[in-house]
């Protein structure tokens, strides 16, 4: 490149005694003596390498100089990766190592079969698995040689075996992983044991490619004269440890030749001169941020320059300031605390001092509970107007314990899946709505036009459900996944129906219990078949079928007139055609408000076919109502109406047309607990056989009432608890349908119902434990978790960090593993296709990312996952909270993107924080954090979140899509630099 390149961006051009006068000279190799004495006092940043020129370091002293020695810089300093000159020469120096060898080697390095003949793959043994090593092993695999690699270090292993190599091992007890990551000098019996094994190595190998190093040490002598000679002719060895003695012992520094048996031997120590470009590139681009970073940790001003003490990077690099040795560098001791901190730290202690646990307690509550529920079932029995409630009444208990166990087995990435699939089923309401349909094509009362109206909103939401369930599960589908044809499984139902029809025709009668129970058992196969991956798309087909089943067959009991059949096939046709066309229209994002729209539509079914089946019993007098009968209704009627309104408003909060806040009116418990006692005393009049007008305006009373709760306490529940809200309403649709089955003696509507309002209730506990929140905290719109303090909360003191894009790329691009840990914020920034594309990009080369997801993480249970199946990330990368935070201290980068709550080390580090004990993933333990938000601005909980001054975290601050895709096309042009025109 000539001079006048360098001018057009700014530089000056001077003469070499100029250069020496500058304030800073950055350099490559150390200065000799006469270059230091033209330093003068100034400061020079070069790889210097202080033991090895003690004199050149002793003249600097002298004058007063300061001296950063890139090669000082500590290795495991995961911000010092963009600054390390080393990892970055030594990458180069391996890979064009390949290329040496591959130039003086006679054959193929891949192996090739053609009519000629064949000619076997290349067999190339690499010594040493730090950088240079491993970037050795990738470039000759790229060119198709069979690799094997062979390191002191245990945990080199792994990574040889992510870039397709093997690893040969000795069988020792001995550990090689020495000081700030690299390889430690090891003993004379493990040299002798390694010296068997690379013996009969060194026979096998086509070529030897010698990377390894021990700072302040001679190269280990790996490869002996003996096993040299032990090679075929035509071999090459080549040694990139040839300026420290080498680790072969045939290399000579700087020289080419062959052995007496043919064996080619390459001691050069310019190897990166030798792709001067790239070397110059990647030199220039660590030095420049070494210098551009030195000052604002302290100063806080990106403008100006100074030798900072306090940044980590730089202590570690100073070896004189001006004049003062500092190298080795001493390590930073923190200050004892004075007798009055000291006392006051204990003082906090004190307060916040583990209570003893009373077991005997624990277990008394227990027993207490227990003894409750035990009177209470007495007193059932003694209650029960007969066989038919009791039968009904085990039905109901077997089907909860049933469900809770199903439920329990369903994986937590498809929590989303399990929430639409129940909703679906839950649209068995309709079932109260056909038996009040009227015996011509249209309603001609009250009675059956909310029949009709339950028909047809229960069909929206059973053709809507189970789409939506469709769409979700096909997220998860992977390419390398096996076909998949489940569409043939409509078979066996079109079968069961017929013969189901024929056997009502003739004269069958327990058929209709026969098909009312295989209905329920699809139902429950639906929601069992989403306990893995592999089965989930078999469960949305089988709970297809059992709804598909339940109607038919409560069809059949019905036996209608044409025109009654012709009403509920419109009913459900057009019901099923809107849902069908609301699903289409729905994505990842939109999950959470469609499901609550559809739960809404649950409620109101039930509300309707509650109404409209009282109207019907005081119209026929041949209906006996008994006390079963009218609590059902009752009941039907106001959870159907809490879930129905709830529902709204949790839509409106999640649409964005009402605000997400907390609603907090004055005297709201007050207003809530009264209308909950007045719908009570309702309760129990209308369970007395009161007069119709009576009942009818209690029934009124029970949906105002419910409908006024479940509006208000939705509403007094803050946005981010949407994913209680949304489980709670699940497990309310679930005990509605309950309701009807006892209202119409229908054990089908019954087992159904508890199987989703346990469903409900599992998921409901499981978002409850992962805030540490109780649910009635939750319900009444309250903040704190169960181990909340009563003191102060600790006060956040200190600066963030800022970073660039740029710098993050770097990050990544120079890291071995990240962990990514997405929050709402990147659902509602659509970021997560340019998030899948960073990663495929950074897999593609290597490193190993993964996915962090919290429980309560989005708007409702397994969101996120679908959002991340949606954009093709692999299901198997993807990690729940409890599995991934035992990794993160291993962990180089954490990259945190929209999650602010989920994150925050209040929860563990504040007992008086409203979110004390609260499950969080700690991202603070990795290496290096960068937390991608769109401002500084707390999360939901009000809680300012020490996580981001922490010293290992940079704050990337902007639109999390706009910013993602900012840094995917920097990491492709980090790794394709023609791509970043």
């Amino acid at each position: 490149m000539e001079d006048r390149h360098y001018a057009s961006v700014g530089a000056q051009i001077v003469d070499l005694e100029e250069v020496w006068k500058s304030d800073l000279v950055i350099k490559v190799r150390p200065p000799s003596m006469e270059e230091a004495k033209k330093l003068e006092n100034r400061v020079i940043m070069s790889l210097f390498w202080p033991a090895q020129n003690a004199a050149i370091l002793e003249q600097l002293k002298d004058q007063k100089a300061t001296v950063l020695a890139l090669d000082c810089l500590p290795r495991t300093l995961s911000r010092g990766q963009a600054f390390d000159v080393l990892s970055s020469q030594a990458n180069i120096a391996g890979y064009r190592a390949v290329l040496e060898a591959a130039h003086a080697f006679d054959r193929f390095f891949a192996g090739q079969t053609t009519a000629a003949g064949r000619v076997p793959p290349a067999r190339v043994l690499v010594l040493g698995g730090g950088v240079a090593g491993l970037a050795a092993v990738q470039a000759a695999r790229g060119m198709g040689a069979v690799v094997r690699a062979f390191d002191v270090r245990s945990a080199v292993k792994e990574q040889v075996h992510s870039l397709g190599g093997e690893f040969i091992e000795v069988i020792s007890r001995e550990e090689g992983a020495g000081a700030g990551g690299y390889a430690k000098e090891m003993s004379a019996e493990w040299f002798k044991a390694a010296e068997k094994v690379l013996a009969a190595e060194a026979k096998e190998a086509d070529i030897i490619i010698g990377t390894a190093l021990i700072p302040g040490k001679p190269a280990p002598r790996l490869i002996t004269e003996e096993m040299v000679l032990s090679m075929k002719s035509g071999s090459v060895t080549v040694d990139l440890a040839a300026e420290s003695g080498g680790n072969i012992a045939t290399t000579r520094p700087d020289v080419e030749y062959k052995t007496s048996n043919g064996v080619t031997c390459i001691g050069y120590t310019d190897m990166v001169s030798r792709l001067a470009t790239t070397s110059s590139t990647l030199f220039a681009n660590n030095t420049s941020k070494l210098f551009l970073s030195m000052g604002p940790i302290t100063t806080k001003d990106n403008t100006k320059w100074q030798v900072d003490l306090a940044d980590e990077a730089v202590s570690g690099v100073l070896v004189l300031d001006q004049g003062n040795v500092r190298w080795p560098p001493v390590p930073t001791k923190q200050p004892l605390p004075s007798a009055s901190a000291s006392s006051k730290v204990e003082d906090e202690k004190e307060t916040v001092e583990a209570v003893p646990i009373d077991y005997e307690k624990l277990f008394k509550k227990k027993a207490g509970q227990m003894s409750v529920g035990s009177g209470a079932l007495v007193m059932l029995g003694m209650a029960s107007p007969g066989a038919p409630f009791s039968s009904m009444l085990t039905t109901f208990s077997l089907a909860g314990l049933v469900g809770v166990q199903v439920v329990k087995g369903v994986t937590h990435s498809l929590h989303s899946p399990l929430m639409a699939v129940t909703n679906a089923i839950s649209g068995l309401t309709a079932v109260g709505g056909l038996y009040l349909l009227g015996p011509g094509m249209v309603p001609t009362n009250v009675a059956q036009a909310l029949g009709a109206t339950a028909v047809l909103v229960s069909s929206i939401n059973i053709s809507g459900g189970f789409l939506v369930t469709k769409k979700m599960l096909d997220m998860f589908k992977r390419p390398t996944d096996s076909p998949e044809y489940y569409s043939y499984y409509a078979a066996p139902t079109a079968l069961f129906i017929t013969g189901y029809g024929l056997a009502k025709a003739a004269g069958y009668g327990e058929i209709d219990t026969i098909a009312s129970t295989v209905a329920a058992l699809c139902c429950i196969g639906g929601i069992g078949g989403l306990s893995s991956q592999k089965t989930a798309r078999l469960g949305n087909a089988l709970g297809i079928s059992g709804v598909t089943i339940g109607l038919v067959a409560t069809l059949g009991t019905i036996a209608p007139t044409f025109p009654q059949l012709l009403q509920a096939s419109g009913l459900m046709g057009i019901g099923g055609a809107v849902g069908y066309s609301l699903a289409k229209k729905v994505g990842p994002t939109e999950l959470p408000q469609t499901v609550a729209a559809f739960h809404s539509l649950v409620g109101l079914a039930a509300v309707g076919g509650a109404v409209g089946d009282y109207l019907h019993c005081l119209h026929d007098p041949s209906i006996v109502i008994d006390g079963v009968r009218l609590s059902s209704i009752y009941l039907a009627t106001f959870i159907g109406g809490a879930t129905a309104t709830g529902s709204l408003v949790a839509f409106g909060k999640l649409q964005g047309l009402l605000s997400s806040k907390a609603l907090a009116i004055k005297f709201r418990d007050q207003i809530n607990l009264g209308t909950g006692l007045a719908c009570l005393g309702g309760f129990g009049i209308f369970a007395a056989h009161p007069s119709p007008a009576t009942g009818l305006g209690l029934l009124a009373l029970a949906t105002s009432g419910s409908g006024f709760l479940g509006a208000h306490m939705t509403a007094s529940i803050g946005g981010a608890d949407m994913p209680v809200v949304i489980t709670v309403l699940n497990s309310y649709s679930g005990w509605a349908l309950c309701a009807e089955g006892f209202m119409l003696d229908k054990p089908l509507l019954t087992v159904v119902g508890a199987l989703i309002g346990s469903s409900g209730a599992i998921l409901t506990d499981i978002m409850c434990k992962a805030m540490n929140r109780d649910i009635v905290s939750v319900l009444l719109g309250g903040y704190g978790t169960k181990n909340t303090g009563h003191g102060k909360a600790m006060q956040v003191v200190g600066e963030y960090t800022a970073t660039t894009v740029p710098e993050c790329t770097d990050l990544l691009t120079n890291s071995r593993s990240v962990v990514i840990v997405p929050g709402y914020g990147m659902a509602v920034a659509g970021a997560q296709y340019a998030c899948a594309e960073i990663v495929k990009t950074l897999t593609e080369h290597g490193i190993d990312v993964k996915f962090a997801i919290h429980p309560v993480a989005g708007r409702m249970p397994g969101q996120l996952n679908v959002l991340l199946a949606e954009a093709k990330v692999p299901y198997d990368i993807v990690y729940e909270m409890e599995d991934i935070n035992s990794e993160l201290k291993n962990t180089d980068v954490v990259l945190v993107i929209g999650a602010n709550d989920t994150v925050n080390s209040a929860a563990e580090e504040d007992p008086n924080s409203i979110i004390a004990g609260m499950p969080v993933i700690k991202v603070w333990e990795a290496k290096r954090v960068v937390v991608m938000k769109r401002s500084m601005a707390s999360g939901y909980a009000g809680v300012d979140n020490p996580v981001f001054v922490k010293p290992n975290t940079d704050m990337l601050l902007g639109d999390a899509k706009s910013t993602l895709e900012k840094l995917l096309h920097e990491v492709k042009g980090h790794y394709h630099p023609d791509s970043k025109a």
